[in-house]
């Protein structure tokens, strides 16, 4: 494998086509973190993620000749059947459904104020990231899709907007509109949430 460390995502992908089984090896394991990492913040689902990521690679030795490189990266590439795969699940299952009205959670956060004098901070901690990812999944795609990428893919600008087909611009843009909104709906959370600092940083969920 190490005669392939320095052949491009293309190369690998082409002799991938041809048959060559360490190509592949080496292609899915440059790629396949940030595809489950996509699909596990855009499902909340664990065995999901791993059957988005499967299907990917699945589908890249099926349509992989496809690819031309002029369009972009294999990267690219693939983040767009997984952003497919995504979307029919979602269909599929209904995973994700808006909050009918702003105080949803609103309701939500007052339980969690009711119960934060008896819970461990671990469980406080976990509900406050129930809360984040009920308000993500809230948002309308185009804006959940980048908060996803570049919130907690942690991709650059320049990446996001490869994945998306969008300019670099539109992507700022629409990342500070889904923040606005996010501040939107978890205003109610940090109004009831508990004093929590102590524990750490690692508390931080975006």
């Amino acid at each position: 494998m190490d005669k392939l460390e320095g052949r491009s995502d293309g190369e690998l992908l082409r002799r991938s086509l041809a048959g060559e089984e360490m190509a592949f090896v080496l292609l899915y394991e440059r790629l396949k973190g940030g595809i489950f990492r996509y699909a596990f913040y855009m499902t909340n689902s664990k065995s999901t993620a791993e059957e988005v990521t499967q299907e990917v690679f699945i589908s890249l030795l099926g349509e992989g000749r496809k690819y031309r490189q002029d369009l972009g990266d294999v990267g690219a590439f693939a983040f767009g059947i997984a952003r497919n795969f995504v979307r029919r699940i979602e269909r599929r299952e209904r995973a994700y459904q808006p909050l009918s009205r702003n105080d949803a959670l609103e309701h939500v956060s007052g339980s969690l104020g009711s119960e934060s004098e008896t819970l461990p901070v671990q469980m406080i901690r976990n509900q406050l990231v129930q809360r984040v990812q009920i308000a993500i999944a809230s948002l309308p795609d185009h804006y959940r899709q980048v908060v996803v990428l570049c919130d907690l893919c942690e991709f650059s600008y320049a990446e996001a907007a490869g994945r998306l087909q969008c300019a670099v611009g539109t992507i700022r843009s629409r990342l500070n509109r889904a923040h606005a909104l996010l501040a939107q709906k978890l205003t109610p959370l940090r109004r009831s949430q508990p004093d929590i600092t102590a524990a750490g940083t690692e508390g931080c969920v975006i």
